[in-house]
């Protein structure tokens, strides 16, 4: 198996406070937040430590980016609450989290040669004067045999990006489909 070296760089997840938030309040309370409803109907809240950024709906609706744990993740809902208790709103549960995606960067640690790669395999786009990455969609099976996608972009000195997963585990095993793939046709 060729060396690999790859980690997550964002999570983005989904959540819900379970409460009515009112944007309009928070937004001028606290000085991290951003809301123009005539543009966006959610307010952005930017978090310095973990480095996240969320949207929040007036529904308590979240929408966490940025994390690279979801440690991380836990935090920023926490700091959220925390900032709702500065405007007398005060969230009891724990919200539920939802992974919506994974982006995972790293190398692979082959030379690979893109024109070749996007007539040889399936499900690729590659325009060299628009992006000099080539895109490839792969479908990967899981540990309980459940397909899903992921989404690379495959550059030729080897370093990749992985987009469409859910979980660690599933980065990890789509990279290792990937170098199965690749190998069959290098």
């Amino acid at each position: 198996m060729e060396k690999k070296n790859i980690e997550v760089v964002n999570i983005v997840v989904s959540s819900s406070l379970e409460h009515d938030i009112p944007l309009e309040k928070m937004a001028t309370t606290l000085s991290n937040t951003e809301y123009n409803p005539e543009q966006f109907p959610g307010l952005v809240i930017r978090i310095k430590d973990p480095k996240t950024s969320a949207l929040i709906f007036s529904s308590g609706k979240i929408v966490c980016t940025g994390a690279r744990t979801l440690g991380d993740v836990r935090r920023c809902i926490d700091k959220i609450k925390k900032s709702l208790e500065k405007i007398n709103i005060k969230i009891i549960i724990e919200p539920e989290i939802t992974v919506q995606n994974i982006v995972a960067s790293g190398a692979i640690n082959m030379d690979l040669n893109l024109n070749s790669l996007a007539m040889k395999l399936d499900n690729t786009e590659y325009e060299p004067e628009q992006f000099p990455g080539l895109v490839y969609k792969v479908n990967v099976k899981d540990k309980e045999g459940k397909t899903f996608k992921a989404t690379f972009l495959l550059f030729t000195n080897g370093k990749i990006v992985c987009t469409g997963t859910k979980s660690e585990e599933n980065v990890h095993l789509a990279v290792d489909k990937l170098i199965s793939n690749l190998k069959k046709v290098q």
